[in-house]
């Protein structure tokens, strides 16, 4: 499902997570990947941890590739002037560095399915649990954005 009305709308949007490496690269995959790189999307962290292997592997499943994504820090996008931030997580939220932005600012705390714990099978569903909630989100999220600028 692909959010086609976005031809005429260009939007800068910057996701936003603790390391970059699980829920702000799953979001920042499927806001290119649902707007057909129609948005302008980046995602950053208040740290960065690389990403996430198993995080790569749970998008490939749903047929969205984020292999080629670089966990970035925050900093290195003060020059970019966003339409909206978005913070998937809580402690992004609360303890993000000043960042000079008069974007509109939206967040949603998901699991961190990094933290998850069990056997493999678990630890994989909890990614998948995590990436099916960003990929409700983000398509919701698109929808609401087209509506509004219409």
């Amino acid at each position: 499902m692909h959010v086609s009305s976005f031809t005429a709308i260009m939007l800068t949007i910057l996701v936003l997570c603790t390391g970059n490496s699980c829920r702000s690269q799953m979001a920042e995959g499927y806001i290119r990947h649902l707007s057909n790189g129609k948005v302008k999307v980046y995602s950053a962290g208040i740290e960065t941890h690389g990403v996430n292997p198993k995080a790569i592997e749970v998008m490939k499943e749903d047929g969205v590739d984020i292999s080629g994504h670089t966990s970035n820090h925050i900093d290195e996008y003060q020059s970019i002037a966003f339409d909206l931030i978005l913070t998937v997580c809580d402690h992004a939220r609360e303890n993000c560095p000043y960042f000079p932005s008069h974007a509109k600012r939206i967040h949603h705390n998901f699991s961190d399915p990094a933290k998850a714990t069990g056997n493999e099978n678990e630890i994989m569903d909890a990614f998948r649990a995590t990436r099916d909630e960003i990929k409700v989100f983000t398509t919701n999220l698109l929808h609401s954005l087209t509506l509004n600028k219409e």
